[in-house]
């Protein structure tokens, strides 16, 4: 961190059993509130997942707090830095789940699916197989606007547009994936980590989950055998292998993401437009055009 990007930005999740969430909450709402971080506390009985920002002195006291209570102790943030605060917010909201799969017997606290570390995984992608002589297949947990942004080469993406089709798509393909690896993996590990106990459930006989996710792998490893950005759910949009913020740009309007290319466009008016509300509203009036008048009367 240098004085150009004085903001730490950490995300961290655990699963693990909490019976307390109310008073987590409130807990959590104080201290943020009197180190004025911004971002995204989730609380669950399923776990923690959290998205913060703030000056180092305040994230140190936050991180300090957390450990304080035995069930977090191993909780490693994963950091990154900012020149502005890219939360506009302070959220601790209570969820069903930390993550919605809608699957409620998958509980990683009782047993996680095998981790791969980042520098394995990338000799793995070197020499083209696992340590067992099994093509490795990554496979992408997140949804199709964020693959969008940046993935592994030559990645399976199967285009869900939220993680609870998930567990269907991967039931439909697994005769596809029989005698190979797969390495489910998201952007900070929390949606591969469930992924990847759920595939070994429904019978895939040897899945993994990218430890840490990308933004783990970008850490250790940087860019290889990667192609693109890391989409990340705030006002930066999206980060380099160098972990660094990128040009590219999330339309207020539509939610689409914008590529330096795509901000050239006349429809990007930022906070306003950009060609993807273009292209929406035509195929809206072209299927508005199509039906029969009476249908519209």
């Amino acid at each position: 961190m240098t004085t150009a990007t004085p903001y730490v930005n950490i995300s961290a999740y655990k699963f693990v059993t909490i019976q307390d969430g109310e008073s987590l909450r409130t807990m959590y709402q104080q201290r943020c509130a009197e180190q004025q971080l911004k971002g995204t506390i989730l609380i669950s009985p399923e776990g923690i997942n959290l998205f913060l920002a703030g000056l180092r002195s305040q994230i140190d006291s936050f991180v300090a707090l957390l450990h304080s209570d035995p069930r977090f102790t191993d909780i490693a943030p994963k950091e990154s830095f900012s020149a502005k605060q890219p939360f506009t917010k302070m959220l601790v909201k209570l969820k069903r789940e930390i993550i919605t799969m809608n699957m409620p017997l998958i509980k990683p606290e009782e047993g996680r699916a095998p981790a791969v570390p980042a520098k394995t995984l990338q000799r793995w992608l070197d020499q083209g197989h696992d340590d067992h002589g099994k093509p490795v297949i990554m496979m992408d947990t997140r949804n199709a606007f964020e693959v969008d942004v940046g993935t592994f080469d030559q990645t399976l993406d199967y285009r869900i547009e939220k993680f609870s089709e998930f567990p269907a798509v991967v039931a439909a393909h697994k005769d596809e994936l029989q005698g190979k690896t797969v390495v489910t993996f998201c952007t900070g590990g929390i949606r591969c980590e469930k992924a990847a106990i759920h595939m070994q459930n429904v019978g895939y006989d040897s899945v993994y989950q990218l430890e840490g996710g990308i933004l783990k792998y970008f850490e250790e490893v940087g860019g290889a055998h990667y192609t693109g950005d890391c989409f990340v759910f705030d006002y930066r949009t999206a980060v380099n292998p160098q972990l660094q913020e990128t040009a590219t740009e999330q339309c207020f309007a539509c939610r689409a993401v914008v590529t330096p290319r795509e901000q050239l466009s006349p429809y990007y008016i930022p906070g306003k437009s950009c060609p993807h509300c273009k292209k929406a509203e035509a195929t809206s009036h072209s299927e508005t055009s199509n039906v029969p008048s009476k249908a519209i009367a």
